[in-house]
């Protein structure tokens, strides 16, 4: 399996919305590269999870060959502060050649419209492949959702609003929108504590009018704490939700590594399982053979293993 390194997701997307969002903060190349797919997978791009809806409410979906039983679905989130990214750039796509189908989705940006558009259309995506499950082998019993950064919190979000049915709007209502498992790398958890454990060399004041999170919301975090808090996966934590994967790099300067300790100390009351994994030196980003292997023993675990 190759090794994906995850960069810096805000800096990774070179775009003109992320420099206007993050003014002079230092560019990085994108180290990631499309995994190569197995031979005669299927692709099926640009699917409308909403229909005649907003240009960024599409996904991809990618099929592994000569599957008989239904497939597990890892639903990867993009990063991008909420202001760029895309779902070309697919790390969950090295799966396929282990068996499961992949869905990558886009959603709208703080730009096209603020908190809450970004989980409803998360949760949308996750309707629209439920209620296709069939028609493209999927098994609707099985899906996890992935995401690093500002994908990172919408995963969350995702596995612990599964019973928020505000978030549910517009098509297939009659299924659900929760997910069998959330593997979060990196994700903001609570806004309102996002300044709290900055490091000395953070990019910048989560708090501030302009940061990422205050644009989400539509207001600077600390004087919009009701938003902030219901845009904050913490929020919703309780029993039902699914099987967490966490991982954080202890450097990051972007996300404070705090953030994933109170999400996992959250899940460990609500008695949720969840493996917390710091990854020592490491800052907003981070990759290699370990990653892999807690990545594939989590999905196969969660995934593959009939539960009773």
């Amino acid at each position: 399996m190759k090794t994906t390194v995850f960069l810096f997701l805000v800096a990774a997307v070179a775009s003109s919305t992320v420099a206007q969002a993050l003014p002079n903060r230092p560019q990085r190349p994108d180290a990631r590269r499309t995994p190569a797919l197995p031979e005669g997978t299927k692709g099926l791009r640009d699917l409308a999870y909403v229909p005649n809806g907003h240009e960024r409410q599409i996904l991809d979906l990618f099929l592994p060959p000569g599957a008989t039983n239904p497939l597990p679905l890892i639903i990867w989130i993009h990063g991008g502060a909420w202001r760029a990214g895309s779902k070309e750039q697919c790390p969950a796509l090295r799966f396929v050649e282990r068996g499961y189908a992949v869905a990558s989705v886009n959603y709208r940006l703080s730009q096209h419209a603020i908190f809450p558009a970004q989980i409803e259309d998360c949760k949308a995506a996750v309707r629209w492949l439920r209620a296709h499950a069939k028609e493209y082998n999927l098994a609707p019993d099985r899906f996890a959702a992935w995401g690093s950064s500002a994908g990172g919190h919408l995963v969350a979000l995702l596995g612990a609003s599964g019973d928020v049915k505000g978030f549910d709007v517009g098509e297939n209502l009659a299924v659900s929108s929760r997910v069998q498992a959330v593997v979060d790398f990196f994700g903001p958890t609570d806004f309102t504590q996002m300044s709290k454990f900055s490091l000395t060399n953070a990019l910048f004041d989560h708090d501030a009018a302009d940061s990422p999170e205050s644009l989400l919301i539509g207001g600077a975090i600390q004087q919009n704490r009701d938003k902030a808090a219901k845009a904050s996966p913490l929020t919703y934590v309780s029993p039902d939700d699914p099987p967490f994967l966490i991982l954080h790099g202890n450097q990051d300067n972007l996300v404070p590594y705090q953030q994933s300790e109170l999400l996992r100390d959250a899940l460990q009351r609500a008695r949720v399982p969840v493996t917390f994994k710091i990854i020592p030196g490491a800052g907003h980003g981070f990759g290699g053979p370990d990653i892999d292997r807690q990545l594939t023993e989590f999905f196969e675990r969660q995934l593959r293993t009939l539960k009773k």
